[in-house]
């Protein structure tokens, strides 16, 4: 897991860093925006289409002025995006109902890519068709978990629609930061002042204060660590809006937001990834061919660093943790050996809470039931490890032992020679 840290100036004084966490689930737009309507936010209408079907009944039922036909992929600078078939651009305005469809269908099926995607883009899937509106000003408005507060915090700035770093940088004194008592909640007078700090005025700075509070209600009902929306605005016609939505979730509470949890179909995930989740293993793919089994963060990059450092190139992340059983042992070898582009394998244990002999006896039964002929490195230490080394010499496997880290990547490295 990720910590991404945002610096705001603020008044000029030393920087607050506001802390947000990449989390494993990524909800797309529509469903971000389906939850914030559910709970009484004003988003823009929409449906969303996952065939040309679709796209003709949408353009039917959804009466508009002017339609917004927006790919829904996980990446950012879809509008400047363009499709494997040459289609240039993932979202699209227009007033007449009878392009929708051939603007969906131009899209679903196809990969898109982005700045934010690989070069090979991502397959789009689903397709929204909302109502375009005109906004008449645009600004910045987010709740957050800070670790400075202990506690969660509004973050606010007139200069909505751009990059808030930068405005933050250039502008400090544009920023707004607000800490919410996480016992006594949101108080209006709180939203108010808020809302007069974006540059709201009468009647909607009241309807501004009031889409902040049930902002805040959302963030605590979904376990979220980060609301964030921008521009958060209004329209032409007077109406203050959610006009873009990004929601970040804390997955230590998968177990109580089991319906939110549902909705990541993990149709852009690694496969590797998913299904090392299974198993509760941590696992990142990378591009070598020397794999890694470890347990501890800490460790695996350390251990990536140093086969790098004898000239070899590491295939992955896979931390196994502190309680790992020998079925999950057993599971991370299967997913090591099943990647093709792996040609050894390098297991670096060093046991405090985790067992040795767990360990080995994973090991033992994974190159059994696998017969595995990939080069095997094995470096163990700590609890228990002189019974964990018996097991594997008693195993009459292949393997390489090593005595140290250092002693491990070499042979790790000398193994594909």
């Amino acid at each position: 897991m990720e910590t991404i840290v945002k610096h705001v100036f603020v008044n000029q004084r030393k920087y607050l860093p506001l802390l947000s966490q990449i989390r494993k689930l990524n909800l797309q737009e529509f469903q971000s925006k389906k939850l914030m309507c559910d709970n009484g936010i004003s988003v823009q209408r929409f449906e969303v289409a996952a065939s040309k079907d679709d796209a003709v009944k949408i353009a039917s039922k959804l009466k508009v002025k002017e339609y917004v036909i927006k790919a829904q992929i996980l990446a950012g600078g879809r509008g400047k995006g363009v499709f494997d078939t040459g289609f240039k651009g993932g979202v699209h305005l227009t007033k007449d109902p009878l392009k929708v469809e051939s603007l969906v269908d131009s899209m679903l099926g196809h990969k898109l890519v982005t700045k934010q995607t690989s070069k090979d883009g991502v397959t789009v899937r689903k397709v929204m068709v909302a109502e375009a509106l005109d906004i008449s000003r645009e600004t910045y408005f987010a709740i957050l978990m800070d670790r400075s507060y202990g506690g969660p915090v509004m973050v606010g700035s007139p200069k909505g629609g751009m990059d808030i770093e930068e405005v933050a940088k250039k502008e400090p004194d544009a920023i707004f930061t607000e800490p919410i008592d996480i016992y006594s909640g949101l108080h209006l007078n709180q939203a108010l002042k808020m809302a007069e700090n974006l540059g709201f005025n009468g009647q909607k700075q009241k309807e501004a204060a009031e889409q902040m509070i049930r902002l805040y209600k959302l963030f605590l009902k979904v376990d979220a660590t980060q609301v964030e929306i921008n521009p958060f605005g209004e329209t032409v016609d007077g109406r203050v809006v959610c006009f873009d939505a990004k929601i970040n979730f804390d997955d230590n509470a998968q177990f109580r937001q089991k319906d939110i949890f549902s909705m990541d179909d993990m149709a852009e995930s690694d496969p590797r990834e998913v299904e090392a989740a299974k198993y509760n293993l941590n696992y990142i793919g990378m591009d070598g061919n020397i794999a890694c089994l470890v347990n501890g963060a800490g460790l695996a990059m350390a251990t990536m660093d140093i086969i790098q450092l004898y000239g070899g190139s590491p295939a992955n992340f896979l931390d196994v943790g502190g309680t790992v059983t020998e079925n999950q042992v057993f599971h991370a070898f299967k997913l090591l050996s099943d990647d093709k582009q792996v040609k050894a394998i390098l297991v670096n244990i060093f046991g405090g809470i985790v067992n040795c002999v767990t360990i080995a006896n994973g090991i033992s039964n994974a190159y059994k039931s696998m017969q595995l002929s990939l080069p095997l490195i094995v470096r163990l230490e700590g609890t228990n490890v002189t019974e964990a080394k018996k097991i594997l010499e008693n195993s009459k496997m292949p393997i390489i032992t090593a005595i140290d880290l250092d002693d491990a990547a070499k042979k790790a490295v000398s193994s594909l020679k």
